[in-house]
């Protein structure tokens, strides 16, 4: 908390104000049982002590979050006015950062009652707020890597041809539960053309021998972030399926080893989206090349042309290039990836080959 403060002065702002949602769960690792009408909001500004403002139903789990040693507490009972009483620890022409996660409702309650104060979102005025990881978060974040690594070398010895993608789904979300994730974000199962869509959510189609399949799995574990995926073939490849996925795996390599500190993000995507065009898939190519991870599996760094970010030891993020064949296949390949003083080091550590499955 006192972090955010000082990048919060530096960047220009009279403070911060943290709604429910990831940034308050990363600070005090609190998160309401609901997050509602009701209005709940962490004030750091300089030279006072955090103050969070709490329905007084809901302050004796407050109380119980991990940060609320560190933080004043002051709670507002229903028919009161909370934004009054969040007021109090505001200025009236203050610039404050507001969470992104806020709703405009409690935005426009705060706006009310402090007139002359603005308010700007904490994605635009202190993106990399929450880019680079202390030990404890790589931690964390090596656990869940792992977790996610083991969930892959199982799935792959299960059956897959004749069985919805559905089905596989179900299998991922569970492996990710015995391997310790407590929270199931996403089990992207493409099969066949459905592949050629990055987002796919697994249907009812039946997956079919020759078919490519892209796996794209991950959740949270201990609060933090898993993201892999890998594409497998059911059956031997056909040549055209193998020399897609060589050309992946070599502009996700080529990306991996261009990561240092002090690299601009978009280089991270320019030397992976090179190497696909160069083999005459540039326009098969058709995301950004990475994402931050953390407490959320998508936030800032972003490796995206005109994100000029340099890369910082300690920063986490997604190397996921693909290539999308429409109503054919798609092939991608995603490693999370910390930054360390010497290079890159990759959270996922499974086989980039192309894995035959049965």
């Amino acid at each position: 908390m006192a972090r955010v403060v000082e990048q919060a002065v530096e960047a220009g702002l009279d403070g911060v104000v943290v709604a429910p949602g990831p940034d308050l769960v990363w600070l005090t690792g609190y998160q309401p049982t609901a997050i509602t009408e009701r209005l709940t909001l962490l004030s750091l500004v300089p030279g006072a002590r955090p103050t969070m403002v709490v329905p007084i139903l809901e302050r004796p789990d407050a109380e119980a979050a991990p940060g609320a040693p560190a933080v004043a507490l002051r709670d507002w009972t229903d028919g009161s006015d909370p934004y009054r009483t969040a007021s109090g620890f505001l200025e009236d022409g203050g610039r404050y950062g507001i969470s992104d996660a806020a709703w405009a409702a409690h935005l426009l309650g705060l706006q009310h009652v402090l007139p002359a104060a603005s308010f700007d979102g904490l994605g635009r005025c202190l993106p990399m707020l929450r880019a680079v990881k202390g030990a404890d978060e790589l931690e964390r974040l090596d656990a869940a890597g792992a977790a996610a690594d083991a969930t892959y070398r199982e799935i792959v010895e299960v059956p897959f041809e004749g069985r919805l993608e559905t089905e596989v789904a179900a299998d991922l979300a569970r492996l990710l539960r015995e391997h310790g994730h407590e929270q199931v974000d996403f089990t992207v199962v493409g099969s066949g053309p459905n592949g050629a869509n990055p987002h796919h959510e697994a249907g009812d189609r039946r997956i079919q021998h020759g078919d490519a399949v892209v796996l794209d799995f991950g959740g949270l574990m201990y609060g933090y972030g898993s993201d892999t995926t890998r594409t497998v073939t059911v059956g031997e490849p056909s040549p055209e399926v193998q020399e897609v996925h060589d050309v992946v795996r070599a502009a996700q390599q080529a990306a991996f080893a261009a990561v240092r500190p002090g690299v601009p993000c978009q280089e991270i995507d320019r030397v992976a989206r090179g190497v696909i065009t160069e083999a005459g898939y540039g326009e098969q190519f058709i995301h950004r090349t990475g994402h931050g991870i953390g407490v959320t599996t998508h936030e800032p760094p972003y490796m995206v042309e005109g994100e000029e970010q340099p890369l910082r030891t300690g920063m986490c993020f997604s190397i996921e290039p693909g290539i999308y064949l429409t109503g054919r296949f798609g092939v991608r390949i995603e490693d999370i990836v910390t930054v360390t003083d010497e290079g890159g080091r990759r959270l996922n550590n499974t086989d980039h080959r192309l894995h035959v499955v049965v």
